[in-house]
């Protein structure tokens, strides 16, 4: 039975990758900041991404497991529709901590348990919206700059760990059916984690360090 570890798992599309692996007869390990939160499939552990005590907590708990799947989705929008004048530079501070450094500690914190796999996989719940090449319509400052940031620090970390075998993979869920998405959002969850899914299963390692979108095309940089 393979393991998946999600971050981020209490809600949204988080708590549709639980529930759709679980149905697969997947190990499912849930963390959120709060467990009493998660009524889904699998075990649940506490974890704040942007607390180094919580994730190393975590990593330690995880001492000695085999995490065939690791999904860093845990992440937030911070404020909307600010002009470049007058950011809010604590809340941009925040975005990055939970956005850019939680997936990087979390990784560093369970690459062990990851290694020590089968499937030996690490997947980043990106957005579109962190493409440089595809900003067309400016704003978005705060949430942009954390995609961006952490798209490029996920390349490295795929060319600093591709000799152990690990897969990287940046994914793009759409404009989905959530919280942060909205439900004018053309995507429902299903469709988007499904499409995830089928590009996690079948990625190797000539898929590692890229940016796909969920139904498997491409994205540029």
């Amino acid at each position: 039975m393979p393991t998946v570890l999600i971050t981020g798992a209490s809600r949204g599309i988080g708590g549709e990758f639980a529930r759709q692996y679980a149905a697969d007869g997947w190990r499912v390990i849930a963390t959120c900041r709060n467990p009493d939160s998660y009524d889904g499939a699998g075990e649940v552990h506490a974890l704040d991404v942007a607390d180094a005590d919580s994730v190393g907590a975590l990593g330690k708990a995880m001492a000695g497991e085999k995490i065939d799947l690791l999904i860093n989705n845990a992440g937030i929008y911070g404020p909307r529709n600010l002009p470049f004048d007058a950011l809010d530079y604590d809340a941009w501070e925040q975005v990055l901590r939970i956005n850019l450094m939680g997936p990087m500690r979390v990784a560093a914190a369970l690459a062990g348990p990851v290694m020590s796999s089968q499937k030996k996989k690490m997947v980043f719940i990106s957005s579109k919206v962190g493409s440089i090449s595809d900003n067309t319509s400016g704003g978005s400052y705060i949430y942009r700059s954390s995609k961006t940031a952490l798209n490029i620090a996920v390349k490295s970390l795929s060319l600093d760990i591709s000799e152990k075998g690990v897969i990287c993979l940046l994914l793009h869920p759409g404009w989905v059916q959530t919280d942060m998405g909205g439900a004018s959002a053309p995507i429902d969850m299903t469709t988007s984690v499904s499409g995830m899914r089928a590009v996690i299963e079948r990625a190797g390692a000539a898929e590692s360090g890229r940016f796909f979108n969920y139904d498997g095309t491409s994205l540029p940089w």
